[in-house]
């Protein structure tokens, strides 16, 4: 197998990063970059179809944020995943909210996709809303808004979702039904 053909070990680059290893960052980032996209894309495929964030813009800035996250104490590959889907939620949410609070028409174009057909619709005010019971939901159960978080808005498996989070993908899936249950409920009062 050449040198190039070996699988990255995300969680040795990861604590040579952490412990100031330059070099490190330079192998880490095309496979960094790599899951974010996958992240990303798969979280902007169920976006409305007048979504002006585009996947790459997505990525850009989580991956900017992460660059800042040097000093996280990165415990492998999936926490990792774990902090990215985070990040995209946050800044998903900031810029619903900015969009949101912007006049209607306010002079922003469409802009495509560049990936996938759009196949789900989400207004921005649902968006906000699952937030903030998402939020509500964390205040009383915080790994069922976690395996939200990391499902829905990190676009993980159920599998990547049961390792970031130190418990079974059987575990996972009992919490991804009972929160989205409860979010429904929730959110169609």
């Amino acid at each position: 197998m050449a040198a190039a053909d070996k699988p990255v070990d995300v969680t040795s680059l990861l604590h040579a990063w952490r412990d100031g290893d330059p070099a490190a960052l330079d192998q880490l980032m095309p496979v960094v970059y790599a899951e974010l996209r996958r992240l990303a894309h798969r979280r902007l495929i169920g976006e409305r179809p007048d979504h002006t964030l585009q996947t790459s813009a997505l990525v850009n800035e989580a991956y900017l944020r992460l660059l800042d996250a040097n000093q996280i104490d990165w415990k492998n590959r999936a926490h990792f995943l774990a902090v990215s889907a985070t990040l995209m939620r946050r800044i998903l949410v900031d810029f619903a909210r900015s969009y949101g609070s912007q006049k209607k028409g306010g002079g922003r174009g469409r802009v495509e996709l560049d990936e996938a057909m759009v196949q789900e619709r989400h207004r921005l005010e649902d968006f906000l809303e699952l937030d903030d019971v998402l939020a509500r939901l964390a205040a009383f159960d915080a790994r069922k808004a976690r395996v939200v978080e990391l499902r829905f808005f990190g676009g993980l498996t159920p599998d990547e979702t049961a390792e970031a989070l130190g418990v079974s993908p059987d575990t996972v899936f009992r919490d991804w039904r009972l929160a989205r249950a409860w979010l429904k409920q929730q959110m169609s009062r």
